[in-house]
């Protein structure tokens, strides 16, 4: 509030200063001998309107400046990243929650190597909630205890059917991975360990990232992907206590054989609409649900192509209205 006073001061100040600063020519310089009086008062009153204006336009420069400063270091802080793996179409780059806005270098490397390995284990996570229910390994998971394989059930209850002995191994395990060979170096992009190069594979090559851009923009994608599909398995798991088919598909089983019915899915209907088994109301709904489908596509590409390819000409030739000039 001090500075901005004192700014504001100076700029009146000078103003006052500037105004006076101005010789009148020698037709004003007779006037002025003519009415002495009314030209002095009206050159203070000159000098007050200038102060009064300059002292806005000093307020105003100085708020504009700070809005513009604002804005800059958003930007710049922005793309100061716009470069790093994981910046791919439609998103580009990924910061909803503007986490790397301070263009802190050490902050963003630290957490780009937290999303890539968090990545990793929800692709881990994804296939483990699926995999269980096809193929079991066979044998005993403890033997001690008479723990077979195909007695631990699958999703959030295997928490508690585990042996205490069996967390511990893991987290020996982890710990052993997270010290020696997944340790992150500093001379290694993020994900790049020495026991676990390439996109985290367990083989002592390192990824390059020139060479391998396309493939470690994917891994980066597909583990943001991840982790939002584990998440919503959890929740499904826990909401209905399964994760057989009543978990993806709850209540639906009249219409199995029908288009659309695939892995791992299912017959998708997760708010349970054709629990009833009425044959009528289902293809009315699936004719429908097609049409928003395909409404839902071209949309989709109606988003996308406008920002590479505008159709040449007028929309509207009567208004002179271009289709360059339609905003997306």
């Amino acid at each position: 509030m001090a500075k901005s006073m004192s700014l504001l001061a100076a700029g009146a100040a000078g103003a006052y200063l500037c105004s006076e600063a101005f010789v009148p020519t020698v037709g004003a310089r007779a006037q002025v001998h003519q009415a002495p009086t009314a030209q002095r008062s009206s050159g203070f009153a000159t000098s007050a309107v200038l102060g009064v204006a300059a002292a806005g336009a000093v307020a105003a420069a100085t708020a504009g400046t700070t809005t513009r400063g604002r804005k800059m270091t958003t930007t710049v802080s922005r793309m100061s990243f716009e470069n790093e793996s994981g910046v791919t179409l439609p998103l580009k780059y990924f910061d909803p929650l503007g986490m790397s806005k301070d263009g802190d270098q050490d902050t963003f490397r630290r957490r780009r190597i937290a999303e890539i390995k968090n990545g990793r284990v929800a692709m881990w996570a994804c296939m483990g909630y699926i995999v269980p229910e096809y193929f079991r390994w066979p044998g005993y998971c403890s033997p001690s205890t008479d723990l077979k394989f195909a007695d631990i059930p699958n999703g959030i209850q295997a928490l508690y059917k585990l042996p205490a002995e069996g967390w511990a191994q893991i987290a020996v395990f982890i710990g052993f991975l997270e010290l020696f060979p997944m340790r992150q170096e500093a001379d290694r992009i993020p994900g790049d360990a020495p026991g676990f190069g390439k996109l985290g594979l367990p083989l002592p090559k390192k990824a390059e990232p020139d060479v391998n851009s396309r493939s470690l923009d994917s891994e980066i994608n597909n583990g943001r992907l991840a982790m939002m599909a584990i998440t919503g398995m959890i929740a499904q798991n826990a909401f209905f206590g399964t994760t057989g088919p009543s978990m993806w598909l709850p209540g639906s089983s009249a219409f199995e054989g029908e288009l659309g019915v695939q892995a791992p899915v299912g017959f998708w209907d997760p708010l349970g609409l054709s629990a009833d088994g009425d044959v009528d109301t289902f293809k009315r709904r699936r004719a429908v649900e097609l049409k928003h489908g395909r409404i839902c596509m071209l949309a989709c590409v109606g988003y996308i192509v406008p920002e590479y390819f505008r159709w040449p000409g007028y929309l509207s030739p009567e208004k002179g209205i271009k289709f360059a000039d339609m905003p997306h």
